[in-house]
């Protein structure tokens, strides 16, 4: 496995555990209105879309009166998405979780709203992959956990992956 993957896997349990502190720490009441947080214009918002999405969490004033979501927030959908994490120019941008109603689960750099640097996928199956991510691709070293506890690790590009190895355990 590789050193960035190792990295990856101790980082995620702690990034993890802030976003859930942060998560909980926050009751409905607390966003009741806008309030500001600091004098640079960030403020806690719970904001519902004309589509019936929610957005619970910060944001800022731009220059030009636009509200965006810049900071850490949950955004949820009507049909049971939820990203929970670091959004900047209102877009998904940092470390997060997005959850989908399958059961599938990306956690992990999210940049321009994109799966985007390191993370580990969790297919509604069960099946995982931990390792890189470029523009929502599978893209450089990571590993692959079929259903069956099988792990395969190596270069993965997109939709091949030529030269895996299979990890025994023995």
């Amino acid at each position: 496995m590789s050193n960035s993957v190792n990295r990856f896997k101790s980082t995620l349990a702690l990034h993890t555990t802030e976003l859930a502190a942060h998560r909980e720490s926050q009751s409905p009441e607390s966003f009741s209105e806008l309030s500001p947080l600091t004098t640079s214009e960030v403020y806690k918002i719970n904001f519902i879309f004309p589509n019936g999405d929610k957005y619970d969490g910060e944001c800022i004033r731009t220059s030009s009166g636009i509200y965006e979501r810049n900071g850490i927030g949950i955004h949820t959908t009507p049909n049971g998405i939820v990203y929970t994490g670091n959004w900047k120019d209102d877009k998904m941008n940092g470390f997060g979780k997005l959850e989908h109603f399958s059961g599938a689960v990306y956690e992990g750099q999210f940049k321009d709203n994109m799966f985007h640097g390191l993370g580990t996928y969790t297919f509604s199956t069960g099946a995982r992959y931990t390792g890189n991510f470029n523009e929502n691709r599978v893209k450089g070293e990571g590993e692959y956990t079929d259903i069956y506890g099988l792990e395969w690790s190596g270069n993965f590009h997109f939709t091949a992956a030529p030269g895996l190895r299979l990890k025994f355990k023995m």
